[in-house]
């Protein structure tokens, strides 16, 4: 059994500029990234590197309409490199470009796991939430399909991952809220996987403590202090990701993505919503094992009795981003049967990571309860 992946290697820099320096850009290597992200930390280094900015493709996550442009114009730059400066959008459509040549999605999707790397590929997230720049999967909206689904590969893995601090001084509240709510999803799932070993849990159980700890102190202390807690969360993200990366995420994340793609709720906050629910019904099925231990690692930190812990949960992440009921998306009863299906036909990559396993019924029992 793999105990844990580690593939990219991984960079910390205190500024941009610092890993410009270290990296030494060129003209074959292609930047993608938002606008908004580089021209404050790249934009005044006369850097000979070609760039595509992701927001003029589409806004949102990333969809198969918009992977299929940015791949059309990326192929004209005959780039050897690509560089992901960007939070989960930028990095999944960079780990499609790094395998990509003349396929579509649709294309990519149909060869599986049987991908090869045609590019180098460089990693620097710009949230606290995806630490998918240690893992290798890329998750797309595919619209003609109506849901959202994993392309994975070993050749996805980037070369390099690198972390910057300074890059996340910026980062809009809510979408700090958002990524990093989907980091602690990230991390209790992967420490609940069946895949789960002794070294994934030292990553899961010390991204949940340094987040928990992390929003303590912001609820005590407000939105403003985040800044200094920013590298703890960046590091917290990437421990997340290590887990994940070997021991996978799981029911929350399956039944998120059909909220997600048709009523395009952030991902971070898609998780949120179905997070607890999920929780609670573990707890209704199993109340022991890595259920009951994480519990209990919860349940100190927060300073409550293990009985206690889902609703002392909700009220410490409520004072950083309000849940809100699946109808409050504009989520249709008649949604919930149809979104269930779709979770049991085409997420079970996800659902094989059950905590125990949940049937059809249980899936449909979890999105009635969180509707209201």
């Amino acid at each position: 059994m793999i105990q844990i992946i580690f593939k990219p290697e991984l960079h910390k820099f205190a500024t941009s500029s610092d890993f410009v320096k270290a990296f030494g850009l060129e003209s074959q290597d292609l930047i993608l990234t938002n606008e908004y992200i580089f021209q404050p930390y790249f934009g005044q280094m006369g850097l000979k590197s070609q760039v595509i900015y992701q927001e003029r493709y589409g806004l949102g996550e990333p969809t198969d309409v918009m992977v299929d442009a940015i791949l059309h114009d990326a192929r004209k730059t005959g780039c050897k490199r690509v560089i992901a400066i960007g939070g989960g959008t930028i990095i999944d459509i960079a780990k499609v470009l790094a395998v990509a040549e003349q396929e579509t999605v649709d294309d990519l999707y149909a060869q599986g796991t049987n991908l090869t790397k045609k590019r180098g590929l460089v990693i620097i997230p710009t949230t606290c939430g995806t630490g998918s720049e240690v893992t290798n999967i890329s998750i797309i909206n595919r619209t003609r399909l109506g849901t959202k689904m994993g392309m994975v590969s070993p050749a996805m893995f980037a070369d390099q991952a690198i972390l910057i601090p300074e890059l996340l001084e910026k980062l809009p509240f809510g979408v700090f809220a958002t990524s990093s709510i989907d980091a602690l999803v990230h991390a209790v799932e992967s420490a609940l996987s069946p895949k789960a070993t002794s070294y994934t849990k030292l990553f899961s159980y010390k991204a949940v403590e340094m987040i928990l700890k992390g929003y303590q102190i912001i609820a005590a202390e407000g939105q403003g202090a985040r800044i200094k807690l920013l590298d703890d969360f960046l590091a917290a993200s990437n421990y997340a990701g290590l887990a994940f990366g070997t021991a996978g995420c799981g029911p929350v994340h399956a039944m998120s993505y059909p909220l997600g793609g048709q009523y395009h709720v952030a991902h971070g906050e898609s998780n949120y919503a179905i997070f607890s629910g999920v929780l609670k019904n573990y707890r209704e099925l199993k109340s022991g094992g890595e259920l009951a231990r994480i519990n209990s690692s919860m349940a100190a930190l927060l300073g409550c009795e293990q009985e206690e812990v889902y609703g002392a949960l909700e009220g410490l992440l409520d004072t950083i981003l309000p849940r809100k009921a699946l109808r409050e998306y504009g989520v249709k009863k008649e949604d919930l049967p149809e979104f269930t299906r779709s979770v049991m036909e085409k997420q079970q990559r996800l659902m094989a990571n059950s905590f125990v396993p949940l049937d059809y019924n249980r899936v449909l029992k979890i999105y009635q309860e969180l509707y209201d």
